[in-house]
């Protein structure tokens, strides 16, 4: 047993994995490479020849070579069934309830980290490591978790749903690297075959970034369920119609095909009348977001009513200033004094102390400071 412990590294056979499990072997861990596969390509639909992400086997054969390379020992892991039915399920689920769902967040806390966890101690490894640009550190009785150096590749956005018991038990060995400085380190180890490699962006089970196309396909009949509703303006007058509500989404403007002589934005989606409101630019600007489904991080409760952060309402969001409270055990409300654009119901809410995750949740509903009333 090595003197600092067991790891069981996630190994999606990309650079930032790669370097990861290297990089603990040489400080002095007992590696165990892992490689899960979540997803077939081959019933994946539209062009199935396009295999990217942590899911190919080139991806998988990669991964096996850092191991071999190195001296560690690898496996891969089918949980094809538990993404199924944890991830894509509450995609279409998402998108039929006309929400934007976020399949990584779901991804990171109900599969990767239970399953990586349940693998781990079947292998009787003390720590499980992932190559996310994030960091976290114990304060207080709590794990926390902080935004990576690499502000461009940070993931502590995605991270905010994994548990305080996982956080025990996870280690981030890239959180304090710049991604330019990854890919050296991946040069000086010689890992050419993942020094250069491409990242990858897409929904792992839409290889074709075709989210339409996979609902049409997972969803029997859905355009004859849902085509022809109507786009209505923000006073319920009809303007045309649309191809159906869980093909939008808010903040949309591209591919409404309105003549309205000049752009508009759909505002508003209602599943149960499958109708989509459209506006200007200025109605996506909303001043209040609840956010359920909490997972509390640097704190237990939110510490006091209107405590100052920042507050992102999507990945690769910046942040920006808003003042948060608990309005419940398991609801929060940022109130953002200059308003955000295009808050999305089904997009996750993560509020920051300087770098530190305070807490993340779905967000549910959004308002204007003039209206009570809320949107969904």
């Amino acid at each position: 047993m090595s003197g600092k412990g067991k790891v069981l590294v996630a190994m999606s056979g990309g650079v930032d994995s790669s370097v990861t499990a290297v990089m603990l072997k040489e400080q002095g861990y007992e590696v165990i490479g892992i490689t899960m596969k979540t997803w077939d390509y081959s019933s994946s639909g539209g062009n199935s020849n396009k295999e990217t992400g942590c899911c190919t086997l080139e991806s998988m054969n990669d991964a096996r070579q850092v191991a071999y390379r190195y001296g560690f020992k690898h496996f891969i892991v089918d949980i094809r069934d538990e993404f199924g039915d944890w991830v894509i399920e509450r995609f279409v689920e998402e998108y039929m309830n006309g929400r934007t769902p976020n399949p990584c967040v779901l991804c990171n806390t109900h599969i990767k980290w239970t399953a990586m966890l349940r693998r781990a101690k079947n292998l009787g490894c003390d720590y499980i490591a992932t190559g996310h640009y994030a960091q976290v550190r114990e304060e207080n009785g709590r794990y926390i978790i902080s935004r990576g150096k690499d502000r461009n590749k940070d993931q502590s956005y995605a991270l905010w749903g994994v548990s305080q018991e996982n956080l025990k038990h996870t280690i981030f060995p890239l959180g304090g690297y710049e991604k330019s400085e990854i890919r050296q380190l991946a040069t000086d180890l010689g890992l050419y075959n993942v020094a250069n490699k491409k990242d990858s962006y897409e929904i792992c089970f839409v290889p074709d970034n075709d989210y339409r196309r996979f609902l049409r396909d997972r969803v029997d009949g859905l355009e004859d369920q849902v085509d022809g509703g109507n786009f209505v303006d923000k006073h319920g007058n009809i303007l045309g119609k649309h191809k159906g509500y869980p093909f939008y989404t808010i903040g949309q403007r591209r591919g409404l095909h309105l003549s309205m002589g000049k752009p508009v934005y759909v505002t508003h989606i209602d599943p149960e009348t499958n109708t989509i409101t459209v506006g200007d630019v200025e109605d996506l600007n909303h001043t209040f977001c609840t956010a359920r489904q909490l997972n509390m991080v640097k704190y237990d409760r939110v510490p006091e009513e209107d405590m100052h952060v920042e507050g992102a309402i999507r990945y690769n969001d910046d942040g920006k200033p808003g003042f948060l409270t608990q309005t419940g055990d398991d609801e929060i409300q940022i109130r953002f004094p200059e308003g955000r654009n295009a808050i999305t119901p089904g997009q996750a809410l993560v509020c920051y102390e300087g770098d530190d995750v305070i807490a993340g949740g779905w967000i549910h509903k959004v308002s204007d400071p003039v209206s009570a009333d809320l949107v969904d």
